[in-house]
């Protein structure tokens, strides 16, 4: 599909519960709740640059289980470790697109040793599907579109705006369905 034809499509949005966590003393029901999972989808944001040679560091660290959707506001915690057990767990899949970009961002802030991870535009690739991005692979599998507005915002906020935490919600959740419909496709092996 071209931009065009994406453009065109409805847009949606993860419409179910999003638990935002940014206090060290919430993370151990967090965790717990994620762990029961089989499948999280998986995504990352950090602060956008607008200068070569400037980089930033992720700042949040979204994760997306059937139910319900995890967001880590990782510079307002103290504790990762639980979060990078979660990152290293091989019993749990952790699928989105464009993985081993956000892996090697995050392990100065959150050392781990990855485990369980499957890059849904490396699926893509060796499918001989064209769409890899998640936004045209939602358009492709879902005939929907999901907003990038918010891609560009501050991920640093101390009190992130809402509709970054439904941006951030989505792209978690939509990397979770992605993964499901090619897991019943057999792209996934």
């Amino acid at each position: 599909m071209s931009k065009d034809q994406i453009n065109t499509l409805p847009i949606h949005k993860w419409e179910g519960p999003i638990h935002l966590i940014h206090d060290d003393d919430d993370l151990p029901k967090a965790i717990a709740r994620l762990k029961r999972e089989k499948v999280l989808g998986f995504d990352t944001e950090t602060k956008p640059v607008f200068r070569k040679g400037i980089s930033h560091s992720p700042c949040i660290i979204q994760l997306a289980g059937e139910k319900e959707v995890t967001l880590f506001q990782l510079k307002r915690l103290k504790n990762l470790k639980p979060i990078a057990e979660i990152l290293s767990n091989r019993d749990i899949l952790k699928v989105g697109v464009g993985l081993v970009n956000d892996i090697d961002q995050l392990q100065p802030v959150l050392s781990f040793v990855p485990g369980g991870f499957v890059d849904l535009g490396e699926v893509a690739r060796n499918a001989n599907i064209q769409s890899r991005g998640l936004r045209s692979m939602a358009a492709r599998f879902f005939g929907f579109r999901i907003s990038k507005r918010a891609q560009c915002s501050n991920w640093e906020n101390k009190q992130l705006k809402k509709f970054q935490i439904q941006y951030a919600a989505t792209d978690a959740w939509v990397s979770r369905e992605i993964y499901q419909i090619m897991s019943r496709q057999g792209l996934i092996g």
